[in-house]
């Protein structure tokens, strides 16, 4: 806010118990006199010193008089104009970092300890390039829209998604006081998301179920894993040997892995376990997939379109997750009671909740196992429909040749 201070305008400023607010003096360039929520009122000089917004504070109102701080600012604005400003000459300097600062330490103190798919936000955050480089105060509403118009083009899921947790960032940021205020709350999403409806059919299991085998150890078997038991992506491909009990053909997954912060149990099928037992074993490593025995797997971007090109030409789009969907979907054609679904599926959908979610333990062991068994069956229906014409097509080849010697 641009003011002619005078020590009258200072002394009957109130502050504002939501923000602090600046005054930019319009006498001496630079200086500006701030009224914290706290009722100080503090002169400081704003200027651009070697290529970066600089806030140098002179002191407190009070102690410096309008005349005094107006005096100590033209000192430094003549300093700083003849080059011959140095940081040593005891004035406090308060350089804002920039946003590219800001994120990892956003992704450090908040988005680690909050977030399981911390390393989403991050990657999505990077994606603000060109905002990089800017002072988080000095982020504006018109730069964010213009970075997410680039992004949009690329990916408009991905854009929604990274405005959405720039929006929780700038947030951050005014809770520890960096800014003032959020120049994109209340910002809307570029575009508006459908949600998912795709289910693959049996074909399209079958014919994935073969593409996993050629794919082999550790994305393939990964994936048969996924499609068999319904579970996410990350909770599978991060799969522990220590979570699993082959004797009681249970699977434990601890409320620090799973998405919603629950502890899980997941029943292991024949066909799960079949899969299982035939997992190489990294020796001192606990993870079920991996390539190095230090880290789980990563790369499924890169698997997919590998898998992509494995499926019947004209397949429609289909990610990941839509195996969880199409599992679900079957389970209710297959006559699973949309509980037991749920809880197969760690879900939390209001189905039970309030008090009775409380008192609710009843996990629907036995139910659970008996509904991933019906729907391992129907995969391996799938599976052995999709390996027909191959068999097929070998036999025929194999008879012509026959004929031919």
């Amino acid at each position: 806010m641009i003011q002619k201070l005078t020590t009258k305008f200072i002394e009957t400023r109130k502050p504002d118990p939501s923000k602090r607010v600046d005054y930019r003096d319009t006498v001496v360039p630079g200086l500006v006199l701030r009224v914290n929520k706290s009722g100080t009122k503090t002169f400081s000089f704003h200027k651009r010193i070697n290529g970066k917004m600089k806030r140098l504070t002179i002191g407190q109102f009070g102690p410096f008089s309008l005349t005094d701080a107006r005096e100590r600012a033209r000192q430094i604005l003549y300093e700083v104009e003849t080059g011959r400003f140095e940081q040593n000459t005891g004035i406090e300097i308060e350089a804002k970092p920039t946003l590219v600062d800001v994120i990892p330490d956003y992704i450090v103190k908040h988005a680690k300890v909050h977030n399981r798919d911390w390393k989403r936000k991050k990657a999505l955050l990077e994606k603000f390039t060109t905002l990089h480089g800017k002072r988080i105060d000095e982020v504006k509403r018109a730069d964010v829209v213009k970075a997410c118009d680039t992004i949009h083009k690329m990916a408009p899921v991905s854009a929604n998604r990274a405005l959405a947790h720039l929006k929780h960032l700038m947030g951050w940021c005014v809770e520890r006081g960096m800014i003032d205020v959020n120049p994109i709350a209340g910002m809307k999403p570029l575009s508006k998301e459908k949600p998912r409806e795709r289910v693959l059919s049996g074909e399209e299991l079958g014919a994935l179920w073969v593409a996993c085998d050629d794919e082999g150890y550790p994305f393939g078997d990964c994936m048969k894993l996924l499609m068999l038991s319904g579970q996410r992506r990350a909770e599978v491909a991060e799969m522990r040997w220590s979570e699993l009990d082959l004797e009681k053909r249970l699977w434990t997954l601890p409320s620090q892995r799973a998405k919603n912060g629950r502890q899980h149990t997941v029943p292991i099928t024949d066909a799960m376990f079949d899969v299982l037992r035939k997992v190489p074993k990294f020796i001192r490593s606990d993870y079920v997939f991996t390539t190095t025995g230090k880290s789980p797997v990563s790369g499924f971007g890169r698997l997919k379109d590998r898998l992509d090109k494995a499926l019947t030409e004209g397949t429609e789009p289909w990610i990941i997750h839509d195996l969880r969907r199409t599992m679900s979907t079957n389970m209710a054609m297959l006559g699973v009671p949309q509980p037991v679904t749920e809880a197969l599926l760690n879900h939390k959908t209001g189905v039970v909740s309030g008090v009775a979610a409380i008192y609710n333990v009843y996990s629907y062991a036995d139910e659970k196992r008996d509904a991933l068994e019906l729907w391992n069956s129907h995969v391996a229906k799938a599976t052995k429909s999709a390996l027909l014409p191959e068999i097929s097509r070998s036999g025929m080849v194999g008879a012509a040749t026959s004929t031919s010697t």
